[in-house]
């Protein structure tokens, strides 16, 4: 590992700038759909659509950076799963209008996230560490390629974009709630395994 590429990840903070890229995609998502609405090109649902899949995707070079370059923060820990639950329920909730996301799934994955990332807050406070779950993994990418898709709109490699993208949603939603439940049992695991505080 060349020790001048970790100067520049620790000087720059490049992993939380990434981050912070993330979260700009956001409003980015929302204003389009909001604006272009049922009138957007197909020109312009793939641009929202990239958009999308680049953001999603910088969360692996972020994580990456992070581990490998030794320049993990609190401030990362916080930014890097509010860039992504912010990015994915930004989505969901735009798409429903459009009738492309049904507003029961939209509520479900929401929920389950925020769920989770109180579960999360609270583990943090009690210094409880839960290693992550290759199933939250998989959550994450069900949902970006089903978000993908229907953002996408159209056809793709010969493909409806918007009957891909409606039946690995619901795949999307099975794991997300599998990996919640999986969260939550590692956590009460933890906390039995956690000596109790004073009275």
């Amino acid at each position: 590992m060349k020790s001048w590429l970790r100067d520049i990840v620790t000087w720059s903070g490049l992993p939380n700038v990434i981050t912070l890229t993330r979260l700009m995609a956001t409003p980015v998502i929302v204003i389009g759909l909001g604006y272009w609405g049922r009138e957007a090109s197909q020109f312009l649902n793939g641009v929202v659509a990239i958009v999308y899949l680049v953001a999603a995707l910088s969360d692996l070079l972020d994580g990456y950076l992070a581990r490998t370059y030794g320049h993990e923060s609190n401030l990362g820990r916080f930014l890097d799963p509010l860039a992504d639950k912010l990015l994915v329920s930004s989505a969901l909730i735009m798409l429903i209008p459009f009738g492309r996301v049904p507003a029961w799934i939209a509520f479900l994955i929401v929920a389950r996230e925020m769920a989770v990332t109180s579960l999360r807050a609270i583990a943090m406070e009690k210094n409880l560490v839960i290693a992550a779950s290759p199933q939250g993994k998989r959550k994450t990418l069900a949902q970006n390629i089903a978000l993908f898709c229907l953002l996408w709109n159209g056809e793709l490699i010969w493909a409806d974009t918007v009957a891909v993208g409606r039946v690995i949603l619901y795949v999307a939603l099975f794991v997300t709630y599998w990996s919640g439940f999986l969260y939550y049992r590692d956590f009460l695991r933890a906390s039995k395994s956690f000596p109790a505080e004073d009275a």
